[in-house]
């Protein structure tokens, strides 16, 4: 993609879309006039002279009249946004441009080479007047060739345009075509009859050079050919992505200045959706960097990685599945793996279908890990509703926060400093929620362990609880040590 210097000449701006259009028209408007302009000249070169090589340079100036129209034409229809019936643009129009320059310099080159043959074997020698108005002329066409040679080089780097690089191609032909026709006077001019004639024959060589040249890189890219080096950049950086487990697959193309392609990743297929679609703009960001204005689609695949654990496979599978899991123990039973888990269905769903659930479950876990698996579901309710409720009275709530209080002290564990009692009560029973302290030392498994034993005790001694749900923080102390 294009960049331009802001006014102050500080770090480049990169060009838009429409701008890189405008670039490319005007560069190519202003070739067909400078072809216009030198053409008129060497034709007058050539008849004052009766130059052969000055009238082959001449007569290419016609060609290349035709060319610069056609280079025009080319580069305002290539940037035309995709329709219905191209998907993936007009890009390719500059291509076919670039393969019709390569015709016309394949051809002129042929025209030369029968001409200048044709006076070699008659023997035929034209008188060639070389004048200050010839020479004159040639230098200008350099001049103006060289200035055109660059400035086109340039812009079709800059905006990646094929058409506008087979031009400057053309034009590098020209200049060194009239390089070659002032040599050729200037021989003449020290009595070297030939001299004209050899220098036609140096000039259809090297156009016909040119010619296959550009040939060859315009049926790479009307072939699709990858750009050379893209493919293993746009790789490394996609590998390099945090979340990019491999790339599967890479293909890319160039058309009309830019590049297209899509993209192929890996990753875990215990993501969540939003980590998925995180990375797949991380990679687009990453490759939009290496290669400017490239249209890479990105397709991410699933796939287990080697660290993924027995449980995650096992979430995974009741999570595609949509069901609610809980409680899910994965142990190994000698050369077997046994799963147990909790199942929750709707409350009012009747036994049978819900055991057609807890089977599709058991048999696509057995599919993952295999027939012999042992698993094991235990099937409960779930309440898909919101049941209405109510702060509980305050001797209520005082009466469970002094049960709490004693379950606690008779069973002597790590919980303490019981807080925060808040009671509610629903058409269930009693919803109670509580705070606790814990030396913050103490594992989980030791602490959810300890919160049970007091759970138990509560409900068996206020049989009103349906639910209790303790929150453990750690011992105020010992956090500020």
């Amino acid at each position: 993609m294009s960049t331009m210097q802001d006014g102050r000449g500080d770090a480049p701006i990169r060009a838009t879309p429409a701008q890189m259009a405008q670039i490319k028209q005007r560069a190519a408007l202003l070739s067909v006039m400078a072809t216009l302009l030198l053409t008129g000249a060497k034709f007058i070169g050539a008849i004052l002279s009766g130059s052969l090589a000055l009238l082959t340079d001449a007569l290419q100036g016609l060609i290349d009249i035709g060319s610069t129209l056609f280079t025009w034409f080319a580069v305002r229809v290539s940037d035309k946004p995709a329709d219905d019936e191209h998907h993936y643009g007009h890009g390719k129009v500059e291509a076919l441009a670039a393969l019709v320059e390569t015709a016309i310099l394949f051809t002129l080159a042929g025209a030369i080479l029968w001409e200048a043959g044709n006076r070699l074997w008659t023997g035929l020698i034209d008188h060639v007047q070389v004048t200050p108005i010839v020479i004159g002329i040639m230098l200008m066409s350099m001049i103006v060739d060289a200035i055109r040679w660059r400035s086109l080089t340039r812009v079709a780097k800059e905006t990646g345009s094929e058409a506008l690089a087979a031009e400057a191609t053309h034009f590098s032909t020209d200049f060194v075509g009239s390089t070659l026709v002032l040599l050729g006077l200037i021989g003449v001019w020290y009595g070297i009859a030939r001299a004209d004639t050899v220098a036609a024959f140096s000039i259809a060589a090297f156009t016909a050079l040119s010619a296959y040249r550009l040939g060859r890189r315009t049926i790479d890219t009307l072939l699709d050919a990858a750009p050379k080096g893209v493919s293993e950049r746009l790789r490394e950086a996609a590998e390099a992505v945090p979340g990019v487990v491999g790339v599967n697959w890479l293909k890319v193309r160039p058309t009309g200045g830019r590049v297209l392609g899509e993209i192929g990743i890996n990753v875990s297929r215990t993501l969540p959706l939003e980590r998925v679609a995180t990375i797949r703009e991380v990679l687009a960001s990453e490759l939009q960097r290496i290669e400017p204005g490239a249209e890479i689609a990105v397709t991410t695949d699933p796939v287990q990685v080697d660290d993924e654990t027995a449980l995650e496979r096992v979430l995974l599978i009741a999570l595609k599945l949509k069901i609610p899991v809980h409680h899910v123990s994965v142990h190994t039973i000698g050369p077997r793996l046994s799963v147990s888990l909790d199942m929750e269905v709707e409350a009012r769903l009747p036994l049978g279908q819900a055991h057609e659930i807890a089977t599709r479950l058991e048999a696509a876990i057995r599919d993952e890990f295999g027939g012999e698996t042992e698993v094991e579901t235990h099937i409960e309710p779930m309440e898909t509703g919101a049941p209405a409720g109510h702060d509980a009275a305050w001797d209520t709530v005082e009466d469970i926060g002094k049960a709490l209080a004693t379950e606690t002290a008779k069973l002597d564990g790590p919980i303490h400093d019981i807080h925060n009692v808040r009671v509610r009560q629903t058409l269930n029973g009693l919803v109670v929620n509580y705070h606790c302290r814990v030396d913050p030392t103490l594992d989980v498994a030791s602490v959810h362990a300890a919160v049970d034993q007091i759970e138990r005790a509560v409900r068996i001694a206020r049989p009103q609880v349906c639910r209790l749900v303790s929150h453990a923080e750690p011992t105020i102390a010992d956090v500020a040590r």
